[in-house]
């Protein structure tokens, strides 16, 4: 996975802090909490949840099935 700091997935062009994205899972941490989430195009991200908000700071690429020419 690599860092990020954009607002939008580097793989699709989306932009991080709107739907459409799933939620895989959640995790509570000492400072707010975890959450990974799939991105449209298929991409894992780590988002971490604390008193500054919600940001993707980690994030694989979009899965093979969901990108390439068939894709579209």
């Amino acid at each position: 996975m690599t860092s990020t700091t954009g607002t939008v997935c580097p793989h699709c062009g989306w932009p991080d802090g709107v739907e459409p994205f799933q939620v895989v899972s959640t995790h509570t941490t000492a400072a707010g909490g975890t959450v990974w989430t799939r991105c449209a195009c298929g991409s894992l991200q780590v988002r971490v949840v604390d008193d500054r908000g919600s940001r993707v700071v980690s994030r694989s690429g979009p899965s093979p099935a969901r990108s390439g020419p068939a894709a579209l």
